[in-house]
């Protein structure tokens, strides 16, 4: 297939790149400026300029595809009204559907997010089939993004748009020039992490998550969830295996209550005071606690991906990537 990378040069978007040549596709690389495509100079393959915003110029990146994986969703960074970041995301993805629309695709890809799911009544890892009975409860801006944003993906395929939803998990690897999800790492490895709330999490390797993507796009069903698991482990074990293979010391757990505590104390210097952004994020917290063990049985069976890297390694890969990157200062 002709598969286009929406994204392409971001953690996952880079990953799905790798992963789709390896698998024999003809790979379109689609990024929203020619300075981050600069990361992709080396790579044989083609590339195009589009930006969420453009509907226009996503017309004109889409064109003579058989599929397209979107690795580019929009992600709140700074405290802002809900509200206001669920209308940027959706707008931003009305214009991507609406491009699709005009093009004869096969397959198109939406990264979903594990946290738009709601945690097992009973405990269990979850799977793809938990919706929550109406809103979310959280009103924090990320869960209310990704809950929204999966909504409107599977709205888009009862509409008839072959969209299909891959969920890769907590996601460790090279290229994580946010950083986003390697923040944790970061962090952790500079000692400057205040601390961490207890929870449940699944992480998973970047190439294997790119290569989980790829598999959607190949046999995901329209309208169907695929979760994208690596291994569960608790927050705890989580910072101890980072830092262990770090050479940092492992940060403190704090009470959710008073991070909690914090973070609105923090939140509030920003908005009132022109404070510094908040070192104890609000989504960090949700995404901490609010996480839950997952069940991979649906990826295995219907799409036949198994995660094959250890969190070890992939802790490994990311540190060693955010070394030679400067992220991490030598201590």
């Amino acid at each position: 297939m002709r598969v286009a990378i929406l994204g392409a040069t971001g953690l996952l978007g880079r990953h799905a790149v790798a992963a789709a040549a390896a698998a024999g596709h003809d790979v379109v690389a689609i990024a929203r400026n020619r300075d981050s495509l600069q990361r992709l100079r080396n790579a044989p393959l083609e590339s195009r300029l589009a930006s969420l915003d453009d509907r226009e110029a996503l017309r004109h990146a889409l064109k003579n595809l058989d599929a397209v994986i979107n690795c580019a969703g929009y992600y709140p960074t700074v405290p802002r009204p809900w509200r206001g970041e669920v209308e940027t995301a959706t707008r931003q993805m009305e214009n991507f559907y609406a491009a699709c629309a005009e093009q004869p695709l096969r397959k198109i890809v939406y990264l979903g997010g594990a946290i738009a799911l709601r945690r097992h009544p009973a405990g269990e890892p979850g799977d793809e089939t938990l919706d929550y009975p109406g809103e979310p409860p959280s009103t924090n801006p990320y869960v209310r993004v990704k809950w929204a944003l999966d909504v409107q993906a599977r709205a888009k395929a009862r509409e008839g748009l072959p969209v299909v939803i891959g969920i890769p998990t907590m996601t460790f690897g090279e290229y994580d020039y946010g950083p986003t999800t390697g923040r944790l790492i970061v962090e952790i490895a500079n000692r400057t992490l205040p601390g961490f709330v207890k929870g449940n999490r699944n992480v998973i390797y970047a190439g294997d998550a790119g290569r989980g993507l790829v598999r959607v796009c190949e046999q995901g069903r329209p309208g169907e969830r695929y979760l994208l698991p690596g291994e569960n482990f608790s927050m705890s074990e989580l910072v101890t295996k980072i830092a262990q293979i770090a050479g940092a010391p492992v940060p403190r757990a704090i009470p959710i209550g008073i991070a909690r505590v914090a973070s609105a104390l923090q939140t509030a210097r920003y908005k009132w005071l022109k404070g510094p952004v908040p070192r104890v994020d609000a989504t960090a917290i949700a995404v901490m606690s609010a996480g839950q063990f997952v069940n991979s049985a649906k990826a295995r069976s219907e799409l036949g991906f198994t995660a094959t890297e250890t969190l070890e390694n992939a802790i490994k890969r990311a540190l060693a990537w955010f070394r030679g990157n400067g992220y991490v200062k030598s201590n």
